[in-house]
């Protein structure tokens, strides 16, 4: 089989996912170098998902910078694996 490149929905899941296995909680620098993606690219899916309330921003008790999934991410989490079970599942 041919590896393809992401496509954008694959990146969205990417980069929640790396959020969500992080505890639900990781700053921006960690979760761009995990993205792999360029800064801009990055810039663009990030402003995106906290546009559409997937992931938002919180900071702690030192005003440090850490971004958390929405449950409107969690949802996205389970209908992309769903998703792609089925893919799987009927080897499509």
């Amino acid at each position: 089989m041919v590896e393809r490149k992401r496509d954008r929905l694959g990146v969205i899941y990417d980069i929640l996912s790396t959020i969500q296995a992080h505890n639900n909680s990781i700053k921006p620098t960690p979760l761009l170098r995990y993205s792999n993606l360029s800064s801009k690219s990055f810039a663009d899916y990030f402003d995106e998902l906290l546009n559409k309330k997937f992931v938002k921003v919180l900071f702690d008790s030192k005003d440090k910078k850490y971004i958390t999934l929405t449950d409107k991410g969690f949802k996205y989490l389970a209908k992309y694996q769903t998703i792609t079970n089925f893919i799987s599942e009927f080897e499509l």
